[in-house]
C-alpha cells in the first residue's frame, strides 16, 4: 500500500520505538539551543520569531546564559553536550565571538545557524579561532529565488561564498540547510550539482511549517504531490552517493522511514534536546512557537527543571486525539514534532497525511 512502511521498516520501527521510550525515561541532555538575538539582518519569509534589525527583546546578556552553562557542568559531561547559538542571525551581536570563545572554554562544543550575509572570510576565520566546531548555513537555492526567500537583494552572494570557503575546511562539520517551496522545488537537481560543485558534503532539506509569516503564505507550501516528489529526490540523491542528503526531522514519513534521513524518526524534543529563549525561557527544540515553556532560567534553576519537568515532552499520549486518535501509526509518530503543537495542542501539520 502506497505511504505504508515495509516489514524491514517495522522492524526498524519497532527497534527505535524501545530506543525513544528508553531516552523519555533517562532525558539524557545532548543537546542545547540558545537563542541568544533576535535582531537579523533579513526578513525571510517563512520566519517564526518575526526577527527584525531592530528587536524590542534585547539580546541576552551572555552572563545570564553562562549561569546556566556553569550549572549544566555541575551535573553533566559538558563534552557530550552541544551548545548551539541561534537567533535571529547570532552575527548581529557584537560579542559573539567572546561568547563562543566563552562556551568552549566552558568545554562544550559549540556551533551556530547563520544566514551566511556575514559570514566574510575574515569572519569566518574568527569563528574558527572561536573554536567552534560545527557551522550551518542557510541557503535556499539559486540567486532569484533564495533572495526572494531571504528578503535579501544580495544574501546569495554572501551565502554562496561561505558554503565554497566552509566546504573546504576540515576542522568543522558543516551543512547546508535549504527550505524547499513552490519556487525551488523545480530546480532541485540543478541546486544539487551546484551545491557539489562547491565541495559541499552534507545538505539538509526540510519543507516549511505554517507558523509566524508562513502561516498565511500559501507560495512556501508544496503541494502533496511535490511533497512525495521530494522524499523520492532525497532517497534518489542519497543512493548516488555524491553529496550526503537528509530531509530535517520534522515528522514520520511511512514508506520513506530510513531513506531520506541518517536515522528514523523520533521527536527528541524535551528528550535529549533543551533550548533558553531570548527571555529565559527553559524549553526544547527552538522550532517550537506554542508556549511549551517548562520555566525560566530568571526563576528556576534549569537542572531541576530539565530532571523534573518536560511531562508534555516525555509522555506525549495527550497527542492521541482527533486525527491522531485514529491514526494506527501513532505508536511510532507519538503525534509528530512539537513544533507542529499550537497553542491548544491541535496538529497544525501531518506528514504522513501528506503522504
Amino acid at each position: 500500500m502506497r505511504g505504508r512502511p515495509s516489514l524491514k521498516q517495522l522492524l526498524a520501527l519497532e527497534l527505535n520505538r524501545q530506543i525513544t521510550k528508553e531516552m523519555e525515561q533517562k532525558h539524557p541532555l545532548h543537546q542545547i539551543f540558545w537563542e541568544s538575538t533576535l535582531r537579523c539582518n533579513m526578513k525571510c519569509r517563512h520566519c517564526g520569531s518575526d526577527c527584525k534589525s531592530s528587536s524590542i527583546q534585547p539580546d541576552m546578556p551572555f552572563e545570564d546564559f553562562r549561569k546556566v552553562l556553569l550549572r549544566i557542568k555541575e551535573c553533566y559531561d559538558s563534552h557530550k553536550i552541544m551548545v548551539i547559538i541561534s537567533g535571529g542571525e547570532p552575527l548581529m551581536r557584537d560579542d559573539l565571538l567572546q561568547c563562543g570563545r566563552a562556551i568552549y572554554d566552558l568545554e562544550f562544543p559549540w556551533g551556530m545557524v547563520s544566514n551566511g550575509r556575514l559570514m566574510t572570510p575574515k569572519k569566518i576565520d574568527e569563528v574558527l579561532r572561536a573554536g567552534a566546531h560545527s557551522l550551518t548555513i542557510s541557503l535556499d537555492g539559486f540567486e532569484q529565488d533564495h533572495n526572494w526567500m531571504r528578503g535579501s537583494n544580495d544574501g546569495f552572494i554572501y551565502a554562496s561564498k561561505a558554503v565554497e570557503i566552509l566546504a573546504k575546511e576540515p576542522s568543522i562539520k558543516f551543512d547546508v540547510v535549504t527550505c524547499v517551496n513552490n519556487r525551488n522545488y523545480k530546480y532541485l537537481e540543478q541546486f544539487k550539482e551546484y551545491l557539489i560543485s562547491l565541495g559541499l558534503k552534507k545538505w539538509r532539506l526540510f519543507t516549511i511549517f505554517p507558523v509566524g509569516r508562513a502561516a498565511h503564505d500559501p507560495e512556501l507550501q508544496l503541494s502533496k504531490e511535490d511533497f512525495r516528489g521530494l522524499m523520492e529526490f532525497i532517497r534518489k540523491t542519497r543512493k548516488e552517493g555524491r553529496i550526503s542528503a537528509s530531509y530535517g526531522c520534522e515528522g514520520f514519513l511511512g514508506e520513506f522511514e530510513g531513506d531520506v534521513r541518517d536515522h528514523l524518526y523520533s521527536c527528541q524534543a524535551g528528550l535529549s534536546v533543551a533550548s533558553v529563549l531570548i527571555d529565559g525561557s527553559i524549553s526544547a527544540c527552538g522550532s517550537i512557537r506554542a508556549d511549551y515553556h517548562q520555566g525560566n532560567i530568571y526563576q528556576d534553576d534549569f537542572i531541576d527543571v530539565w530532571e523534573n519537568r518536560f511531562k508534555p515532552y516525555r509522555d506525549r499520549s495527550w497527542m492521541k486525539k482527533d486525527q491522531c486518535g485514529k491514526c494506527k501509526w501513532f505508536r511510532y509518530c507519538q503525534g509528530n514534532g512539537m513544533h507542529l503543537r499550537d497553542d491548544q495542542g491541535n496538529l497544525i501539520l501531518c506528514h504522513y497525511e501528506r503522504l
